[in-house]
């Protein structure tokens, strides 16, 4: 099949990164790269989606995999995945066999392995620059489930309806599903069986996810939902705000820089040390020094908060809130150094995930490889108009229609960034907004 033909069934399908990103996928791997590399490492703790698809779908995968080497021209086709992951390992081992045209890259158990200027360094040798992607370096990094996903549109010309997601936590039954896009939340929830009623919600893993509430829909990005009980540590850190993180950290920082010590993009060269950011709370706005710059280069893995900081405060929030203030005054970031080094402690100084779930106290929910996988249906579905980078999908359907499972119902304009958007069930168009289009089965 012609490079053209491939990029074409991508963007018909709605394709976009499932690793959170979003990014339209018939465009990013319609670049011309020497390196592809699938991401398996699925570093959020709790979360077992990608495991379960490496272990069930590594031929559809590695089928993947080659079409994005097809489109880009890569040489250099690499699947990354943890070496715990054995079971998975076996299944792509009895796929690839010994001569294949794809390398397996094995793992540590670390957080966050999963990171793609973490993976093109430990895999390529390169290091991204400063504010850049790893276009930059002439590679392309893309999640096992888009490559999924990807292989799906072009073998079986089916769009992109559902998506396989972790129901995790404090559950009697929590489970893996490949659950139809617009659904809500809550009927997940009830599915897994909560073992209190006091509980919160967070879509996505305990380290970059957000708290929700049962009305939230999944959309084609997110690969978790989390039900943990309020006095979680996950779930305290979360519920603060802005504002009373940089309260407590004017009272309680003691400049100890144990953020900036295993910051991952400090440990990679990137000239970012969270506890100088802490620093400046106390110099009054039009006295701040320049390097407050450096907060745009901060990559929220979390770690600063969740596992280092001995006080308790959140060097991640407050960096976020720096760049914020910084681009509304028009200020973007002026760092793009390509002159990168590894810090010569790097090796000794990543955070393993084990003690990372032991600290959060998250490690009792693993469900390692004991996952029970559920069949789920929804009887109405909400389905964004913007699950993507870009612009979002114009309606192609109005109120009353009826529509099968796979058809079209907001496309993106022109060539514009973005994806189109596909019916998740069989029903009838109950809404259409400028967000959101219902369909009731």
């Amino acid at each position: 099949m012609e490079r053209k033909e491939i990029l074409k069934k991508i963007k018909a399908a709605g394709v976009v990164g499932a690793g959170g990103a979003g990014f339209p996928s018939h465009m990013k791997i319609s670049a011309d790269v020497d390196t592809v590399i699938a991401n398996g490492a699925e570093c959020e703790p709790l979360l077992s989606t990608d495991r379960y698809l490496m272990e069930t779908k590594a031929e559809e995968i590695a089928g993947g995999l080659r079409f994005i080497g097809r489109t880009t021209g890569a040489g250099n086709l690499y699947i990354a995945l943890k070496k715990k992951y054995k079971k998975a390992v076996d299944a792509f081992n009895s796929v690839l066999g010994s001569t294949s045209d794809i390398e397996l890259i094995l793992l540590d158990n670390y957080y966050p392995a999963g990171d793609e200027f973490e993976l093109v360094y430990d895999i390529a040798g390169r290091l991204i620059p400063e504010g850049g992607i790893p276009l930059d370096v002439g590679a392309v990094v893309t999640n096992v489930n888009t490559i999924l996903n990807i292989y799906i549109a072009v073998e079986k010309d089916k769009p992109v309806t559902t998506r396989w997601i972790t129901v995790a936590g404090d559950l009697k039954e929590p489970f893996l599903a490949d659950v139809p896009v617009g659904i809500k939340i809550s009927e997940l929830i009830k599915k897994a069986k909560p073992n209190s009623e006091d509980y919160k919600i967070v879509a996505g893993g305990p380290m970059t996810g957000e708290i929700v509430d049962g009305n939230f829909r999944v959309t084609k990005l997110g690969g978790g939902v989390l039900v943990l009980p309020e006095d979680s540590p996950v779930i305290i850190k979360k519920e603060r705000t802005a504002e009373s993180w940089e309260k407590k950290a004017k009272s309680t920082c003691d400049q100890c820089f144990d953020c900036s010590i295993i910051c991952p993009r400090n440990l990679l060269g990137h000239d970012l040390e969270p506890h100088k950011i802490m620093r400046n709370l106390f110099i009054a706005p039009e006295n701040l020094p320049v390097h407050l710059t450096n907060s745009f280069l901060c990559s929220s893995c979390g770690l600063c908060d969740m596992y280092a900081c001995p006080m308790d405060l959140s060097p991640r929030a407050l960096l976020a809130q720096t760049s914020a203030e910084l681009t509304e005054k028009g200020i973007k970031s002026p760092h793009n150094r390509i002159d990168l080094e590894e810090h010569p402690e790097r090796n000794y100084r990543r955070v393993s995930t084990d003690r990372l779930t032991a600290r959060l106290d998250i490690d009792k929910y693993e469900m390692h490889e004991n996952y029970k996988v559920k069949t789920i249906k929804a009887a109405d579905v909400l389905i964004s108009l913007k699950q993507h980078i870009g612009v979002s999908a114009v309606p192609a359907v109005k109120k009353g229609d009826n529509v099968k499972k796979g058809d079209i119902i907001a496309e993106v304009p022109g060539n514009q960034l973005g994806a189109n958007i596909h019916s998740s069930i069989d029903g009838a168009v109950s809404a259409v907004t400028k967000e959101n289009i219902e369909i009731k089965g």
